[in-house]
């Protein structure tokens, strides 16, 4: 047989393989790096009984408000989201001048932190200081892991902040509440959703 007669009859044969059995399609890549976090590998009992009640309190003294933030708390945005609400869709006011005690907690593997800034630093790939003295967890770009901790802060300027996630890009991907400090309130609120606001207790 001549060498050009053999050649094309083993291309056809490869060819009639390929289309009998064609090989299998590439994986697409996740849409996001951390798809699927919120449910995978979350220490459960460190928001164990945690409701909305707990989100928001008044604290033992006079103008006073305990916060509570749990990263990670539900599916929502990857988990990207505190409490559950992610890219503003949850907004405390709290009266300027009033002690603010944050516990923030992150039951997941995935690093997740939490810094108060002004609202237009969420666009921005990294967080920088927080815009009030001590309001921030430890190294907030660093993050940490199936952890909580506290600080309190003193918001001494009205105007639009924010509670912010300062791990690296999970701001300017949702991971952020809204923050008002006001000079007109006398109550600390928190709406949630498209719920009406509810004041501290």
């Amino acid at each position: 047989m001549r060498p050009q007669i053999a050649g094309l009859l083993l291309l056809w044969a490869a060819l009639a393989a390929f289309a009998e059995d064609p090989p299998a399609a590439p994986a697409a890549p996740p849409a996001d790096p951390h798809a699927g976090h919120a449910a995978s590998g979350i220490k459960k009992e460190l928001i164990e009984g945690i409701t909305p009640a707990d989100f928001l309190r008044l604290g033992d003294k006079p103008n006073t408000v305990k916060i509570t933030l749990a990263a990670a708390f539900t599916a929502d945005n990857y988990g990207m989201n505190f409490n559950g609400y992610s890219k503003g869709k949850a907004i405390y006011t709290i009266p300027k001048g009033w002690t603010v005690d944050v516990t923030f907690i992150n039951p997941s593997p995935v690093p997740h932190s939490v810094i108060v800034v002004e609202k237009d630093m969420v666009r921005k790939f990294q967080m920088g200081q927080p815009a009030f003295t001590g309001a921030s967890v430890p190294n907030p770009a660093v993050g940490m892991a199936l952890k909580k901790t506290a600080f309190t802060f003193v918001p001494d300027e009205a105007g639009d902040y924010v509670f912010a996630c300062g791990f690296p890009a999970h701001a300017i991907n949702g991971h952020w509440v809204s923050l008002k400090v006001s000079e007109e309130a006398k109550a600390a609120t928190l709406k949630l959703g498209d719920a009406e606001a509810v004041e501290a207790k």
